[in-house]
């Protein structure tokens, strides 16, 4: 694995999405502002008294060499008092040095804050020296200015614009703001927060969205939205989901309001998505934004069902722009599926599991794996599926290897799932597992294994049907000396299965097969039967297994008849053989007739008999007629008699299957 950061740093300028985004001085940052801000004035009622008119005449009228000066304070929140004074200052002053702008003590700020903002509404221009009050004011309360200028204006009109806008204008400023305003986005629909006033009035979380797509609607993006962008990314992503599946009535009467005010789209959802790629746009991850329209992922982003989904291909898509932006949402995303209450899970799991790889698993590893653990028996069907993803990983690093046993219980329920990829993904686990040779399979858990998998020799899904074969093969090979006893009884019973499955007609299954009955009968210590198999004589090994105990012949027979319905002949043709051997060990025994009706009825559904089905039935039909004369029963062919199927895979249990697991052992 590459090696990765291993913290979840704040500052990840260092990743690249295409061009890195330029960086303009600060003198044209605030002559873009002023611009942006005259642009805006001519959509306003009384747009000669506009306040970012005010800082134009401002700039207009002072000397260059002042208003060089003023930026550099403005930008780094600080100013000073007298315009022909400028000594060198060490630190930003307090409030009270303007008189009539005195806050003695944090409990007056939000009043301070509110003061402002109407200032701001009203037509009468601003003093110049609000603007760097605001930022020695948010310098010093960044968490009650925030909170209060959320609160008293949500929909973020005109004069609440100003005041964020004046904020971004400075990276230090708005580098302490970002982190409450994360707490509210990452909050819904309400974020409840005291303000030093004793306030704790609710705040719409959709407010800080609406303050995140102000900013971004500047013509440079502020550095700290560079530096914070994997936790806006998340917040955002949480929004366009939390906003799809869960408005309330005050929130559809807030987003009117916005839309009234702002022109902003209809949908609520619609405006999350926006402001996420007014973002991506801002990191130049043009790419990105490029693949997930031409692939509708922005709309499939929208619907709350297959939201996850669009999340994955967020995730791959950003992977390959920037792994290092990766690595931080994974490591944030970690971080929100720790929680006990539940958190947006389903989408997070999504994002993670694609850019595991981005992570150092000899760091987060364990933080990883026990998520994992934690939600591995969720009663969603996705849910599963991303963490067995996440696990097929997890389980090729030996050290998290060791640490997975313990899940092997849950593993094993999950082999009996009709969901085809999840069986497929728990047997690419336990086969990960069992490939490190520090790992053995413990004397209870061996057999259980074992009669998991033997259904599965015959699944319909080439992958399960493989994969189980080959598990099967290195259960015997990893089994402690003390589960042998226990196994061998099972082993003894696949022979017959694993036979059947040599001849099939996939290449890869067949050879599997052939393997692993060749390990099998190693396992068992059958030499004659190994030299019959080395030797490739298969109808020599078929006829000694089910010549060797006729008491056996029954069971065996019952084996063989799930194959008669295979859609390969070779495979039909092996179970009619044995079929046949099996009745004639059978003659005399109890069960004999019921089985050779059993056999009959399914052969005479063959829609394309062989030479050796039809001599099988002639066989089968005069030994039943024979043993139906001597009980006084009719013909075979007369009676109208249920048939219940086993499939392939189903067999009797073994006694002494289940036993109790062995510590240090899977």
């Amino acid at each position: 694995m590459a090696e990765r950061s291993s913290s979840l740093p704040k500052n990840v300028g260092k990743f690249t999405c295409g061009a890195p985004p330029q960086q303009r001085n600060e003198m044209e940052q605030f002559q873009l502002l002023q611009k942006d801000a005259r642009r805006n004035q001519t959509q306003q009622q009384n747009s000669a008294h506009s306040c970012w008119h005010s800082i134009g005449q401002m700039c207009t009228n002072i000397t260059g060499t002042w208003c060089r000066e003023m930026i550099t304070r403005l930008t780094t929140g600080v100013a000073e008092p007298d315009p022909t004074h400028t000594p060198s200052i060490a630190s930003a002053p307090s409030l009270d040095l303007f008189g009539e702008r005195v806050v003695s003590s944090p409990s007056q700020v939000p009043g301070f804050v509110r003061n402002m903002h109407q200032r701001f509404m009203s037509d009468v221009p601003p003093d110049d020296r609000l603007f760097m009050d605001i930022l020695r004011l948010t310098d010093a309360h960044p968490n009650d200015v925030a909170v209060t200028l959320l609160r008293c204006a949500p929909s973020c009109d005109r004069g609440a614009a100003i005041m964020w806008k004046t904020i971004a204008s400075s990276g230090s400023t708005l580098d302490k703001v970002l982190p409450t305003l994360l707490c509210v986005m990452e909050d819904w629909p309400l974020h409840k927060m005291y303000t030093s006033d004793g306030d704790n009035k609710d705040v719409f979380a959709l407010a800080g969205t609406r303050m995140v797509w102000e900013v971004l609607r500047l013509p440079w993006c502020p550095e700290p939205f560079i530096e914070y962008s994997p936790h806006l990314v998340v917040a955002l992503l949480f929004q366009v989901f939390i906003s799809t599946e869960q408005i309330t009535e005050d929130i559809n009467t807030f987003w009117r309001r916005c839309q009234e005010e702002q022109n902003l789209p209809t949908s609520l959802n619609r405006f999350a998505v926006n402001t996420l790629k007014a973002l991506f746009y801002r990191l130049q991850c043009l790419d990105l934004l490029v693949a997930m329209e031409r692939k509708c992922g922005w709309d499939t982003l929208l619907c709350a069902d297959t939201h996850h989904y669009a999340v994955g291909l967020l995730a791959r898509q950003m992977r390959r722009v920037s792994r290092d932006l990766c690595s931080c949402i994974a490591l944030r995303l970690l971080r929100l599926l720790s929680r006990e209450e539940p958190h947006w899970e389903l989408p997070a799991m999504a994002f993670l599991v694609e850019v595991l790889d981005c992570l150092d698993f000899s760091e987060w590893g364990d933080s990883i794996l026990e998520i994992m653990m934690r939600h591995l028996p969720s009663e969603s069907r996705e849910m599963r599926r991303l963490v067995l993803r996440g696990l097929v990983m997890l389980s090729n690093e030996p050290s998290l290897a060791k640490k997975m046993c313990s899940l092997s219980a849950n593993l094993m329920e999950l082999l009996r799932n009709e969901d085809r990829e999840v069986v497929s993904m728990t047997l690419s686990v336990f086969l990960n597992l069992l490939l490190n040779k520090d790992i053995l399979v413990s004397s209870p858990t061996a057999p259980k294994l074992a009669e998991a998998l033997r259904p599965l020799f015959d699944n319909d899904n080439r992958q399960v049907q493989l994969l189980s074969i080959h598990l099967y093969k290195e259960v015997m090979e990893s089994v402690v000396e003390k589960g042998k006893k226990h196994l061998k009884i099972l082993v003894s019973q696949s022979l017959l299965p694993l036979f059947f499955n040599c001849h099939d007609g996939n290449q890869h299954v067949a050879e599997a097969s052939r393997k692993t009955l060749l390990r099998a009968v190693s396992f068992l210590k059958r030499r004659d039967l190994e030299r019959l198999l080395k030797m490739k004589d298969p109808w020599s090994f078929g006829e000694h297994v089910l010549a060797e105990d006729r008491s056996q012949a029954p069971e065996n027979l019952r084996q063989a008849l799930p194959y008669l319905e295979s859609p390969q002949e070779p495979v039909r043709e092996a179970a009619i053989r044995c079929i046949g051997i099996a009745g004639m060990l059978m003659r005399g025994q109890q069960e004999e007739l019921q089985l050779i009706c059993e056999a009959l009825q399914a052969l005479r559904t063959d829609d394309s008999p062989s030479n050796t089905n039809l001599i099988v039935q002639v066989m089968l039909d005069e030994r039943a007629a024979v043993l139906s004369s001597s009980s006084g029963s009719k013909q075979p062919g007369q009676q109208q008699m249920p048939c219940k199927r086993r499939s392939p895979g189903e067999q009797r249990k073994p006694a002494g299957a289940l036993g109790t697991a062995d510590a240090g052992h899977t």
